[in-house]
């Protein structure tokens, strides 16, 4: 079957995933929750009655609901007003940095979701990143990052998958969950604290993860687990020697499903044994 994809290049993304996880999800879905939604990939591919996407980035989340608020038309004439407007291109690098000085230049409460969005279209891979100061900081992404007809194809399909989620910026610890139940399904797709990804790093004005955020996610699926809820988890149990032994150990009580990507131009997988990752989904059904 044919998948959304996110418009969004996001780091840690799951569309390439998505034939290799999803045929784990429950087959019958109420409310499916998103906890770290990221660019959306998994959410917008799953039907449920209803649907709620987070993540501690507000500003992808922003991206978001600014999306939501514009209908296609709408929203396809802003970006391209905004590229024309500055001239941007995949060579343009001086307007790139003087339409990202005019981002940044406005408090964080002001800014705008769309010209965020544009930025990161002629960024470097397509990255969300900022300072410690929450200023998008991210280089210019010179012959290789432009807002192209594809992405505009999967903006296109993606902005339908969008209108009836429920979004939410919050960091997971701070979530109440209560209200799920029976015929719910919660899927899982926190950073992997041995991968140190850029998304992990801390260096994107978020703070990183750690062995402690690993914990308390573990004892929330527990908790969703009492309640009757159904939850899958990503995460890797192993990466380049290196192993999560705290998830090696949680993960017994359930179900633990290998799941064979080849991360391509990442540098995750070697003709060594010892430095393969092995990529994982962890259920509780």
């Amino acid at each position: 079957m044919p998948y959304y994809k996110s418009p969004l290049n996001y780091i840690g993304g799951k569309y390439k995933m998505l034939p290799k996880i999803m045929r784990f999800f429950p087959g019958r879905i109420n409310t499916m929750y998103d906890l770290f939604a990221g660019g959306c990939d998994v959410c917008t591919n799953v039907t449920a009655n209803r649907i709620f996407a987070n993540d501690i980035n507000f500003f992808v989340i922003d991206i978001y609901r600014a999306f939501q608020r514009l209908t296609v038309d709408e929203l396809l004439d802003r970006i391209d007003s905004i590229i024309k407007e500055w001239n941007l291109s995949m060579t343009n690098e001086n307007e790139y940095l003087q339409f990202r000085s005019h981002y940044n230049s406005k408090p964080v409460e002001e800014r705008d979701s769309i010209e965020l969005y544009v930025l990161v279209c002629y960024s470097f891979n397509y990255q969300f990143r900022f300072n410690n100061s929450r200023e998008f900081n991210n280089p210019f992404g010179r012959n290789r990052s432009s807002f192209n007809p594809r992405m505009r194809e999967n903006l296109i399909a993606f902005h339908e998958r969008l209108r009836n989620i429920e979004f939410s910026s919050s960091n997971f610890h701070n979530l109440d969950l209560r209200f799920l139940g029976q015929g719910d399904f919660l899927y899982a797709d926190p950073p992997y604290r041995i991968t140190t990804a850029s998304y992990n790093d801390g260096k994107r004005g978020f703070e990183g993860w750690n062995v402690e955020d690993d914990l308390a996610l573990f004892e929330l699926l527990d908790r969703l687990d009492r309640q009757g809820v159904q939850f899958a988890l990503s995460n890797v149990t192993e990466h380049k020697g290196v192993r999560n032994e705290e998830l090696m150990r949680w993960k017994r009580q359930y179900h633990t499903h290998a799941i064979n990507y080849n991360y391509k131009n990442s540098n995750y997988q070697s003709k060594k044994t010892e430095l393969v990752t092995r990529e994982v989904l962890i259920t509780n059904y």
